[in-house]
């Protein structure tokens, strides 16, 4: 059951199979949508998102993207992720902040295509 509303944070991953500007696009919408919609969100409710990316992505900003399906008003930045020998290529990642009555347990972080297996212990 819900409780009062608190911030919250939200995390979730994709990859992309191009660093094209189009592929980055689609997959960060997927990923954005998919987790307000698992988790019950509107686009008042989310404070701030966070991207990172790996160096192998330079197509564009996450950040851009998100705009394209309603984040104008969200304060939105983007920031490389660190490379890491053996880390998922060509990886996008969000942290979203949020104000929910969902409790922490009941969060649902969301990874999609090669980030699927990224965070098992996180996926709900």
């Amino acid at each position: 059951m819900p409780g009062v509303p608190a911030v919250r944070a939200l995390r979730g991953a994709t990859t992309v199979d191009a660093d094209t500007a189009e592929q980055v696009t689609e997959r960060v919408q997927e990923l954005l949508l998919a987790i307000m919609e698992r988790n019950g969100l509107a686009e008042e409710d989310v404070i701030s998102i966070l991207f990172t990316a790996t160096p192998d992505v330079v197509s564009m900003f996450p950040a851009t993207a998100a705009r394209g399906i309603g984040f104008a008003d969200v304060p939105l930045i983007d920031a490389a992720q660190l490379p890491v020998a053996g880390a998922t290529p060509r990886c996008i990642r969000v942290l979203l902040h949020v104000s929910t009555p969902l409790h922490r347990r009941d969060m649902r972080h969301v990874y999609l295509h090669g980030a699927a297996g990224l965070r098992h212990d996180l996926v709900g």
